[in-house]
């Protein structure tokens, strides 16, 4: 088991840098994810760990040794892809012992180790199947049992569960956090889905344009984002945004000049006026009994989702949702009173998008 640090690394590919110069330092036994939108360098950033990338600039270290250069097969890292990388034409048993078998380890070792590894992730009775008999979890199942045999130092995952439909997404997303605890091995995760790095993550890397807008808990991302893109990039459905203008301890809306309290606490931090930008997720809308209290919306959609409901309306010029109890029955056309609620108000600088403290 081993740490994994990184110092300022550089990647570029001819006169395009993807990764400027990137530091971060990955704990043993820590289970971090990459996440970031399409071309942030999250996976570039995965392949250099791995091997498969050379790095331009930089120093990477996995536990004391220095790997600039090193081989991917030296470096004792297992990594497990979007498409499984099966051999069709081998059983499971022979997909998971090949890497043992080409070391020359003892077959009595090897079949401990295979069939320790079915047992954690529950395909032995698969063990003498072809890939083409597994369903698509059952397959990604399997690359990760060959990963384990190989007992490495780091585990990395480039999106393996993209192929898979939600439901046994979220079963695999599971198993692979319970297989973190029980292995107390260091992984790291690589995925566009914030989802994922919410629910998996020790901690997560939020990656833009190749440089790190954010590392830390799941918990500290969502709730004290450093940026407005983190802010937006962080959370289902994503962070509603709006021009305001601070007075005092209220953000008037540049709109329709309607009002959200600030809370004494960031009124006090901020000690400053000006435009500003206001981010408030769905989830911290309050519905109003009074018109007085709060911005009196049209609903111009409703997405039941069982355990709650989205509406869609338009506050001060811009598109935005609420998260409500499904007891609140909207409809399209209706009116709502909604009010943010001040200790989870966002704000942010107008122009860089800085939060705001």
């Amino acid at each position: 088991m081993a740490s994994i640090s990184i110092r300022n690394l550089v990647k570029r590919y001819g006169n395009l840098t993807v990764i400027p110069d990137l530091n971060l330092e990955i704990a043993d036994h820590e289970f971090v994810v990459f996440v970031g939108p399409s071309g942030c360098g999250k996976s570039t950033l995965l392949r250099i760990i791995a091997g498969l990338e050379p790095i331009s600039a930089g120093e990477l270290f996995i536990g004391d040794r220095r790997v600039n250069g090193v081989p991917a097969s030296q470096r004792d890292i297992a990594m497990v892809f979007q498409d499984y990388a099966l051999y069709p034409h081998m059983r499971v048993y022979d997909n998971m012992s090949f890497a043992l078998e080409l070391r020359g380890t003892p077959k009595a070792e090897i079949d401990m180790r295979v069939k320790r590894a079915a047992a954690l992730l529950h395909i032995e009775p698969y063990l003498d199947r072809k890939p083409k008999e597994l369903s698509g979890g059952q397959r990604q199942r399997v690359a990760m049992g060959r990963a384990i045999v190989r007992n490495p130092k780091a585990f990395l995952f480039d999106e393996p569960l993209s192929n898979l439909d939600a439901k046994l997404r979220g079963q695999v997303r599971a198993e692979i956090k319970a297989l973190s605890q029980q292995l107390k091995t260091t992984m790291v995760f690589v995925t566009h889905d914030q989802i994922e790095a919410m629910t998996m993550a020790d901690r997560i890397v939020v990656l833009q344009n190749g440089t790190v807008q954010q590392y830390d808990t799941p918990e500290a991302v969502y709730e004290r984002p450093t940026n407005q893109f983190v802010a937006g990039f962080i959370g289902s459905p994503a962070m509603n945004f709006f021009p305001v203008e601070l007075q005092g301890e209220q953000a008037v809306f540049a709109q329709d000049g309607s009002a959200a309290p600030i809370d004494a606490e960031s009124s006090s931090r901020l000690r400053k006026s000006g435009k500003a930008v206001l981010g408030i997720r769905p989830e911290h809308f309050a519905v109003a009994g009074d018109a007085a209290a709060g911005a009196t919306v049209t609903v111009k959609l409703v997405e039941p989702l069982g355990s709650d409901t989205l509406i869609h309306f338009d506050l001060a010029g811009a598109a935005a949702i609420a998260r409500v109890e499904p007891s609140l029955r909207p409809k399209v056309g209706d009116r709502v009173t909604l009010r943010p609620q001040p200790a989870h108000i966002h704000l942010f600088e107008a122009e860089s998008g800085t939060v705001l403290r």
